[in-house]
């Protein structure tokens, strides 16, 4: 399920793009990208709709994904 972003606490979303960025641990080649910076951009994806919040029931989980991959 898509929950929109809007509807979570700022400092939630806050949390969960930081969680995220972690967890994720994604690779930005030669220069090095700070934490805020990640944060940022992740959160301009969400707010721009590029990048969803996703919810899954059935692994009691949440998880930010790219839009794309829920179009029809």
């Amino acid at each position: 399920m898509i929950v929109p972003w809007q509807q979570i606490a700022p400092e939630t979303l806050d949390n969960l793009i930081k969680e995220f960025v972690l967890r994720e641990g994604t690779d930005y080649g030669d220069t090095e990208i700070s934490l805020q910076d990640k944060i940022d951009q992740i959160k301009q994806q969400i707010e721009s709709g590029d990048a969803v919040i996703v919810f899954s029931e059935l692994h009691e989980s949440v998880d930010i994904q790219l839009k794309q991959k829920y179009s029809f």
